[in-house]
């Protein structure tokens, strides 16, 4: 899906992140990019 905003928000994805479910909720609260915290595994 292309956005039409030039901004783009970045989420870390940690341990309340974990699900499938809660990456879709975040993809279509407008996150563009995600990216994983190492620190939790």
């Amino acid at each position: 899906m292309k956005r039409e905003r030039r901004i783009k928000i970045i989420a870390t994805l940690g341990p309340a992140s974990a699900t499938s479910e809660m990456c879709a909720k975040l993809f279509e609260a407008g996150v563009d990019v995600f990216r994983i915290n190492m620190s939790h595994t």
